[in-house]
């Protein structure tokens, strides 16, 4: 999107908040970027005197992005008893949107992790806002994220991560190790329990709010397996936690999970491999996205958390048998081959 595009999109959006601005005491002239994301979603923030709060927040969204998912993800959220945005206006088929302000203390900007005790009562909140919402699920009404969801997902590995990234040649050895890595992962998550599932549910979408947390960014949200949601908050790309903290997280969530009927697995190591295969999936993924994002999209400030995920992806790989070849393949990739004695 250009620079003049851009000014086009936020004139129509002060356009169209203009049409109703008096009913929500809106101050057309504060309005300020409030964030962005990966997408090319944008947020504002105006004052408002409304009991709406202080402030809100307008959305620009431009087709195809998810304005209609997003309201309709919204609503499902706040009747799982789930604090999320409420949409107060929107036009679906210019992408705008009106929506209620959660603040702007997140918790990514709070969590330190060195500081495990502050964390904790956070990560429990998140923890506890997670089961509302699965505990919520119903069949038929988010998209299912199925095996060619999953396969679709994990090949933005070799396309921009290994191809376009790196500069290496995907010959036969190697797609096959890719192969059978997918088809592993693939078979553990469709094992799973099916549940509500937000994908990207990461301390940076948190906010730290009454009642915490509120939870941002939902609009991909699908029906998929029950460990995903839970592996993207404790295995984030922006803050690494040490495993004694992540363990006694995953606990405390299979503990309360069979407290209110959800069908985890009853065996905590067999629920503990789950996560971690369903977390090296989601980290194929974003090795692949991150890659994307700074090749095709010109946003290089994702480039510095691969290596966090690549590491992410080798400690998982080097634990379990079946994943070793891939933990040998991002050896190679990484020319750490030579300093550990074997290729893949």
């Amino acid at each position: 999107m250009t620079d003049s595009s851009a000014d086009i999109r936020r004139d129509a959006l002060a356009a169209w908040l203009g049409t109703f601005a008096h009913r929500y005491g809106l101050d057309l002239q504060s309005l300020a970027p409030a964030s962005s994301d990966a997408s090319f979603r944008r947020y504002f923030r105006l004052a408002s005197a409304s009991e709406h709060g202080a402030s809100l927040i307008a959305v620009d969204a431009p087709p195809p992005e998810k304005c209609r998912e997003f309201a309709q993800v919204a609503q499902m959220l706040c009747e799982a008893g789930v604090h999320a945005p409420r949409v107060l206006e929107c036009d679906l088929d210019n992408g705008f949107m009106l929506v209620t302000d959660l603040g702007t203390h997140s918790y990514i900007d709070a969590l330190d992790s060195n500081d495990t005790v502050r964390a904790k009562p956070l990560m429990r909140d998140a923890v506890d806002a997670l089961i509302r919402w699965q505990s919520s699920t119903r069949e038929g009404v988010l998209p299912p994220f199925d095996e060619a969801f999953l396969r679709r997902e994990m090949e933005l590995m070799p396309e921009w991560y290994i191809s376009r990234h790196l500069g290496r040649q995907i010959d036969e050895k190697m797609r096959g190790v890719l192969d059978r890595t997918y088809a592993l992962l693939i078979a553990s998550a469709r094992a799973q329990p099916q549940v509500f599932m937000l994908r990207d549910f990461m301390p940076r979408n948190l906010m730290i709010c009454e009642p915490n947390p509120g939870v941002l960014d939902f609009q991909d949200a699908v029906y998929g397996p029950i460990s995903y949601d839970l592996a993207s908050l404790l295995r984030d790309a922006f803050i690494s936690w040490d495993e004694s903290f992540e363990l006694d997280c995953f606990a405390y969530y299979w503990e309360h999970a069979k407290k209110a009927g959800l069908p985890v697995d009853p065996d905590f190591g067999e629920f503990y491999r789950q996560i971690e295969w369903m977390g090296l999936q989601r980290h194929i993924k974003v090795l692949g996205l991150f890659a994307r994002l700074h090749h095709r999209d010109g946003k290089p400030r994702y480039l510095t958390d691969l290596p966090r995920f690549v590491g992410y992806a080798r400690k998982v790989c080097e634990r379990y048998r079946p994943l070793v070849p891939f933990a040998r393949l991002l050896d190679d990739l990484d020319d750490r081959s030579q300093q550990v004695g074997y290729t893949f």
